[in-house]
């Protein structure tokens, strides 16, 4: 078997939805510039020889539809001779993209892939245009299959008995460490610059147009507190603990990375970053889906033939922190080293992407922290009941 490494590692900033700075920008957009941006670093390297752009996208319709893989392939790479698919694992698609390019390049039919993944949440209401869930599979018991993720995250907090109190603890404490690595500038190396043009009518009913560059994720708020916090209704249930405050934030970006074969490495003199040593997908009753990593991060470590103590760092998804909790408390993971920059709660989680921009994050942590041959985990839970996890190691 080949070895497959991933070479550059680049995301935008996280806007909020539906009214942030990216809600100008198209997702098709973002990423193609994120990928310009990439092959902007490898000035030399003949992109004909990119075999494919894998896209990964949670609601692939509308200005995100069409395979929006194959049109980004086109967007960024400014040539008709690369391939491009797009792929939905709803959350973990982006990091499922990179599992497909290095199982790919591991069995020989592939050299160099592209893979990550883009958002909008701004263009693309949360379900799409138009759910048509089954009424068969619903009469028969199964309406779970179609909650909405908000519902899922109080029959976690009930089932797992996790407190309205931790939750917004577990929120202020992910605002407080976004903000602290925004004032060390810790994730700048990782964000490629995107300029935005605007269009709006003046006071004078004239037509304008100004441009500005977003360059810092929009999420992080200074002015939270737990006390804030705690005077948040619950927005899904009666009685309820999830809110707005303590679930992950609505958010457009995009994340890729450039995966590539030993061969081509060693060829073009590349320091590599990383390597994908496992990644694993597995299901759980679609009714609790957040606690999808409980299951799929014991099956990837077993896969990558490690311990949960061999973790340098953790990036779990916040999609919300009723189920954030249950999975940490479940498998005892260690909080010194999970979400260190804080997670979704406070940073945003622009569905598709994610599993790309944590990838791009975690990268970029371990190399300021210079955890050279140490390893990571990207993991996530998954609608319709599913969970995720990615193991990595760190190279350069």
């Amino acid at each position: 078997m080949k070895t497959a490494y991933i070479v550059k590692a680049y995301r935008t900033a996280i806007g909020k939805a539906p009214r942030g700075v990216f809600r100008f920008k198209r997702p098709d957009e973002l990423a193609a510039e994120t990928i310009e941006y990439m092959m902007e670093k490898l000035p030399e390297f003949d992109k004909s020889r990119i075999d494919d752009v894998i896209v990964g996208n949670a609601m692939p319709e509308a200005e995100q539809g069409l395979n929006v893989g194959r049109l980004i392939s086109l967007m960024g790479l400014k040539t008709k001779d690369v391939a491009g698919m797009t792929v939905n694992r709803y959350c973990a698609s982006g990091l499922e993209t990179i599992a497909i390019a290095s199982a790919k390049i591991q069995s020989g039919m592939a050299d160099c892939i592209i893979a990550g993944g883009a958002e909008s949440m701004s263009y693309i209401p949360m379900g799409g245009y138009k759910p048509v869930p089954n009424y068969e599979l619903a009469k028969e018991g199964h309406e779970d299959y179609y909650w909405g993720m908000g519902l899922t995250a109080e029959a976690v907090a009930n089932q797992y008995k996790v407190s309205r109190e931790d939750q917004d603890e577990f929120a202020y404490n992910s605002h407080q460490k976004a903000i602290k690595a925004q004032a060390e500038n810790r994730f700048q190396d990782q964000i490629v610059p995107i300029t935005i043009d605007e269009t709006y009518v003046d006071a004078d009913g004239k037509k304008k147009t100004k441009s500005y560059t977003v360059t810092k994720d929009e999420g992080p708020r200074k002015d939270t507190s737990e006390a804030v916090l705690n005077k948040l209704r619950p927005v899904f249930a009666d009685g309820g603990s999830v809110t707005a405050g303590n679930s992950s934030q609505m958010s457009d970006g995009a994340a890729f990375v450039m995966v590539m074969s030993e061969e081509m490495v060693k060829e073009l003199n590349l320091e590599p970053i990383a390597r994908m040593v496992s990644y694993t997908a597995v299901g759980v009753e679609p009714r609790i889906m957040g606690v999808g990593p409980v299951k799929a991060i014991p099956k990837a470590l077993k896969q990558a033939g490690i311990k949960q103590d061999d973790l340098a760092l953790i990036e779990l998804n916040e999609a919300f922190a009723s189920q954030s909790l249950a999975v940490i408390r479940e498998l005892g993971l260690n909080q010194e080293v999970l979400n260190v920059n804080g997670g979704a709660i406070s940073m945003g989680h622009p569905l598709g992407c994610t599993g790309a921009k944590l990838s791009v994050q975690i990268f970029d942590e371990m190399r300021k922290r210079n955890l050279n041959n140490k390893y990571a985990m990207v993991t996530m839970c998954v609608g319709t009941g599913q969970g995720a996890a990615g193991v990595y190691e760190f190279l350069n």
